[in-house]
């Protein structure tokens, strides 16, 4: 007697159908996870290997999470330092008039110095004014005349500070060491405005009379030191 052979029913496809969309499913569900990717994660997990012999690279310390700062790769830091001008820096600056005044014969005449507002040039009062006067000499309009590259070079501001000692002063054109003060550094600014060409915006005018002195006014020696006129190099 024959057996009956089982019907094939065709149902085999139906299972390779249905591991194929299983297969195409878990395909875009990684897509979609790596399109997620957190950034920040992925190079943690990188850095992770570093000087392990995975990658190349020494050792790394990574932020934690409370951490705001970026990770620094070497060589990131101070890279632009070099490339600011010297005048952008109060000792370079200083460095740099300095070596202008003994190339130009100058640091015999003019003291310089740095405080908190930048680099301060003095000049006593007999090398640019004779006594209660505030035209310049021929001496002045020399050593003046010598700066002039200097303050061309740099944009800085200059404060022109006209000083005097307590010796009072009563003229026509100069009713006191105010005025007297004034007018020198006034018209120290004028040679390098109007003579000169330099930018009038950078330069302020300051007359401070008697009422800064650096030295005693109770000697000659002191009040020799405290007539005079110093250039203020603002530093940026």
């Amino acid at each position: 007697m024959f057996r009956r052979k089982k019907r094939d029913d065709g149902g085999g496809w139906l299972q390779i159908y249905a591991d194929m969309v299983t297969l195409l499913l878990c395909f875009f569900v990684l897509l979609y996870s790596f399109s997620a990717l957190d950034n920040q994660k992925f190079m943690e997990f990188i850095h992770s290997f570093q000087g392990r012999g995975i990658l190349d690279g020494g050792e790394i310390v990574l932020p934690g999470p409370d951490t705001d700062f970026p990770i620094e790769e070497p060589g990131d830091e101070d890279e632009d330092d070099d490339d600011d001008p010297y005048w952008a820096d109060s000792e370079r600056l200083l460095e740099h008039v300095k070596q202008y005044l003994v190339d130009n014969d100058l640091d015999g005449v003019i003291r310089v110095n740095k405080d908190e507002r930048g680099v301060e040039l003095q000049m006593p009062n007999n090398l640019l004014f004779d006594p209660a006067q505030a035209r310049i000499t021929v001496q002045g309009y020399d050593v003046l005349e010598a700066l002039i590259p200097l303050f061309a070079d740099i944009p800085n501001r200059v404060l022109v500070e006209g000083h005097t000692d307590t010796v009072p002063i009563n003229t026509t054109a100069f009713p006191s060491n105010w005025e007297l003060s004034a007018g020198r550094s006034a018209r120290v600014v004028r040679y390098f405005v109007d003579e000169n060409q330099l930018d009038p915006q950078r330069f302020v005018v300051i007359g401070y009379g008697e009422y800064h002195p650096q030295e005693s006014n109770s000697t000659e020696t002191g009040r020799a030191a405290n007539r005079r006129v110093a250039l203020v190099i603002r530093s940026n």
